[in-house]
């Protein structure tokens, strides 16, 4: 077990040599309120219009990338929701609370979060930042060695609390580290972690530049908690990579518009793409978009009705150079 940890605080440090974190969050926008993702939120400039080398057909359609009509993802979530909240992983009043309060506490999303579902999970436009907030709950809870070992813990940052994927996380009961690699919802064996580790560190977010492997906020959280959630149902690394890029174009619509329009121009249908090298940083990471982005002409900003957190979008400090959406719930 320890080389394994070793080996997790190494591969961690690789990924993190691309970019100093963005997602450390100060005591005072903590305390601000609640930062929960939400469905109509304010959009917000990522990358402004600049006119590039690929050609005036117009942007690829976002429900090219993310359907209208929903993708099934081929996972369960089953009772897990319920079982967060048994563990105070989610208040469930506070929950409801945030979402009743915008009239968008469906019975869909109320079973998710204290019933029990059977069939596979269905992402939609609808859901999709619903899902963005129970995986991040997932991701933060369950228990495994890249949250212990890996380049969230270490001291250079002053510790896992400092991040909007920790401390940003305010549907908790009490203190979110109270739950941090805390609870054991399924246990991974070594070839599951081995696949984990190794999709996650290869799956970037276009609101920063650290790969999932690093964490630091919601949607990699999040994305950590899906990974570690398919991989325990027996999902393949193909199976992972695909789901992996189909949820980040729900959560990113704009950005994934963006690249495939870029990868249109190159001769790729988006059907085609392989995901593994989209996900990549080349892409996918808030560096390699913004050098995409660059290359495709546009009439206006791009804009990601997204943010890094659970409630309306407020911007968190952020580390030079990179200049990305804040991270709340």
């Amino acid at each position: 077990m320890e080389n394994k940890e070793n080996e997790v605080v190494e591969s961690s440090k690789e990924s993190v040599s691309y970019v100093v974190p963005i997602a450390i969050v100060v005591a005072s926008i903590i305390l601000a309120g609640s930062w929960v993702y939400g469905r109509g939120s304010s959009t917000s400039t990522q990358n402004q219009n600049v006119l590039g080398s690929a050609s005036a057909a117009p942007l690829v359609s976002q429900d090219d990338i993310a359907p209208a009509s929903g993708v099934i993802l081929p996972v369960v979530w089953g009772s897990l929701g319920k079982q967060l909240v048994a563990d105070g992983v989610i208040d469930d009043s506070k929950f409801e609370s945030l979402y009743t309060s915008r009239g968008q506490f469906t019975d869909e999303e109320k079973k998710l979060l204290l019933g029990n579902t059977s069939g596979n999970i269905k992402i939609t436009k609808e859901n999709a930042g619903y899902y963005l907030n129970l995986f991040w709950a997932l991701g933060l809870a369950n228990k495994n060695v890249i949250l212990e070992k890996g380049e969230m813990v270490n001291p250079a940052y002053g510790g896992a609390q400092n991040f909007a994927s920790t401390g940003g996380w305010t549907m908790a009961v009490g203190n979110p580290m109270n739950h941090y690699s805390k609870h054991t919802y399924f246990s991974l064996t070594a070839g599951q972690q081995a696949l984990v580790e190794k999709v996650a560190q290869g799956v970037y977010r276009p609101c920063c530049g650290n790969s999932t492997l690093f964490p630091d906020c919601n949607h990699g959280m999040a994305m950590l908690g899906l990974l570690e959630l398919m991989a325990s149902q027996g999902a393949t690394e193909q199976d992972m990579w695909k789901a992996a890029l189909t949820v980040n174009s729900y959560w990113f619509p704009d950005t994934y518009a963006t690249i495939a329009t870029y990868m249109r121009d190159k001769g790729t249908d988006w059907k085609n793409v392989n995901p593994q090298e989209v996900l990549g940083a080349d892409y996918s990471s808030a560096q390699g978009f913004a050098s995409i982005s660059s290359k495709v002409i546009r009439t206006g900003p791009v804009q990601d009705a997204q943010g890094c957190g659970v409630g309306p979008r407020q911007p968190a400090p952020v580390a030079p150079p990179v200049q990305q959406p804040g991270c709340s719930i």
